[in-house]
């Protein structure tokens, strides 16, 4: 445990990267998120560039499986580097990471012709790849009340109709992976499937953007009759909770990890603020209500983080991780918020203003506490899981 940060002993073979990630992160992709945030043709050409930086450097791709062109760093290590990467939010993307759990959904449970498809190309870069899950009409935290529809053709292809939103990145996306229902009918249990659509499919359309305290990057989409050919069924049909399932424990604990590194970046904000800020008696960082923000911030990093690496062990380990992940995924939003709200606060209006991250931090702090499952969700199922086994 490192005495300074909390750190957990990082790997021999994460250390070295970990350090590099961390400077490519805060030289290169830092600078860039104010047109990255825009969107639009030049976002898409700046991060074009920084993947291929990332590739001459040796780092992209990092946790990504081998046989589909990534490195293959076991989750271990490349929860270090992570943390690293999650400083911002361009961080996965601009360093190939970001595909990780589509990637692995196809080699797991895709079809031959459709990893030999997609997978390779989304490991390189080549195309992108999106999860839509929540409906308008049907919470996301209750998939059995999923009202898209997926209907067996004459011909072998699947009629996908349906909307969903709150799916990142659907307008620059390739390819979507949908849950929809292929049997039964709400709020049935079974019956539910995921299928992989190709965007440039008649009938798919991106209906808008859905900006969230006003930031870009979730949309709301619609599935008109969609021709889904037969090969592009993730898994067993019916059995798409179990996929989802998977997906989840992972996907939670790598946002953990990222919003660690966005927490440690808003207290280094803070902790400069707080020393080079000179009041007319002293430095900003004398006064006892600033040193406070100082300590609880240190204290929710200090505490949370072993929350986080302990569901990193446990899945790394193959164990079961429901307790531990969602433990972790209520006190890493908590801790992001927190501690960039402190930071804004110490800053005073300049924290509200754009020339620091602190805005972009506390909205990314105060979302998570509803995406990937709000924290009332996850308090319940981890206060349900404990009684039944007290």
């Amino acid at each position: 445990m490192d005495v300074s940060t909390g750190m957990p002993q990082c790997p021999t073979e994460a250390a070295e990267l970990r350090h590099r990630v961390e400077e490519f992160v805060a030289g290169r992709v830092v600078p860039c998120e104010p047109v990255l945030d825009a969107g639009g043709a030049e976002a898409g050409a700046v991060l074009r560039r920084l993947q291929g930086e990332a590739k001459a450097e040796g780092l992209w791709a990092l946790p990504l499986p081998v046989e589909l062109g990534g490195q293959g760093l076991p989750l271990r290590s490349y929860a270090h580097v992570a943390e690293a990467e999650g400083a911002s939010d361009h961080g996965p993307a601009a360093l190939g990471s970001a595909p990780l759990l589509d990637a692995l959904m196809l080699s797991r449970h895709g079809s031959p012709a459709a990893r030999a498809r997609y997978a390779k190309r989304l490991v390189a870069g080549d195309i992108r790849a999106c999860y839509a899950m929540t409906e308008p009409e049907a919470p996301g935290t209750d998939p059995f009340l999923t009202t898209t529809r997926a209907v067996p053709g004459d011909d072998g292809t699947w009629r996908v109709t349906g909307r969903k939103w709150f799916t990142s990145g659907a307008a620059d996306a390739d390819l979507v992976t949908v849950l929809a229902r292929t049997d039964g009918a709400a709020p049935d249990r079974e019956g539910l499937s995921l299928l992989l659509v190709p965007t440039d499919s008649p009938g798919f359309r991106v209906v808008r953007e859905l900006p969230m305290l006003g930031a870009g990057g979730q949309w709301e989409i619609e599935l008109d009759g969609v021709a889904v050919d037969a090969d592009h069924l993730i898994g067993e049909r019916g059995k798409a909770l179990d996929v989802a399932g998977e997906r989840l424990q992972l996907g939670r604990t790598l946002r953990c990890l990222r919003w660690l590194g966005q927490a440690g970046r808003a207290f280094d904000l803070m902790r400069s603020r707080a020393t080079s800020r000179t009041r007319s008696r002293g430095p900003l960082g004398d006064l006892q209500l600033v040193q406070r923000h100082v300590f609880e911030s240190l204290l929710a990093l200090r505490t949370t983080r072993p929350l986080v690496y302990e569901a990193v062990a446990r899945l790394d380990a193959g164990l079961d991780a429901h307790v531990e992940v969602g433990l972790a995924k209520v006190a890493a939003a908590r801790t992001l918020q927190q501690v960039a709200d402190a930071a804004i606060q110490v800053h005073g209006a300049a924290g509200l203003g754009p020339d620091t991250a602190l805005p972009a931090l506390f909205r990314t702090g105060r979302a998570a506490r509803i995406l990937d499952g709000p924290d009332e969700l996850h308090i319940t199922s981890v206060a349900r899981r404990v009684l039944r086994t007290a």
